[in-house]
């Protein structure tokens, strides 16, 4: 039996994940994070994208997370997202819209544009694709 660590993912919605899990990556505030079973205690906030759990039993879980934070405690990593969705229950067709959305704002140049609207909305957009793409790339 694998070494594990329990894991609670949440969302002002709703939790998404609690079990135990082998490692957890994610899309922290300065590069990707891997935690594991032992991993020394932090707490760091996320960026949008993909949160990649490998679960007790191997089987791997994409979930998608706007933003929020990590914490890693000595028995317990948390993760407090603002929105939390299983990447199969992301909508591509959507994400690709909000993209084109986001990009034409910005290629427009216009002086009401609020850019820094914008540019997030374009983040969030390509951290579904990202999200999208890896759940594929391993199921």
């Amino acid at each position: 039996m694998a070494i594990t660590v329990h894991c609670d993912i949440v969302s002002a919605e709703q939790e998404i994940f609690s079990g135990a899990v082998q490692s957890l990556v994610a899309a922290g505030s300065y590069g990707d994070l891997g935690i594991m079973p032992g991993h020394a205690q932090l707490l760091t906030t996320l960026q949008p994208g993909p949160v990649r759990v490998i679960k007790e039993n191997g089987e791997e879980e994409n979930i998608f997370v706007s933003g929020g934070f990590l914490e890693v405690q000595p028995h317990r990593i948390t993760v407090l997202a603002n929105t939390a969705i299983r990447a199969r229950d992301l909508d591509e067709d959507a994400a690709q819209k909000a993209k084109k959305h986001a990009l034409e704002l910005l290629a427009e140049q216009k002086p009401d544009v609020d850019y820094t609207r914008a540019t997030a909305e374009l983040a969030e957009a390509m951290a579904r694709l990202r999200t999208i793409q890896q759940y594929r790339d391993h199921h």
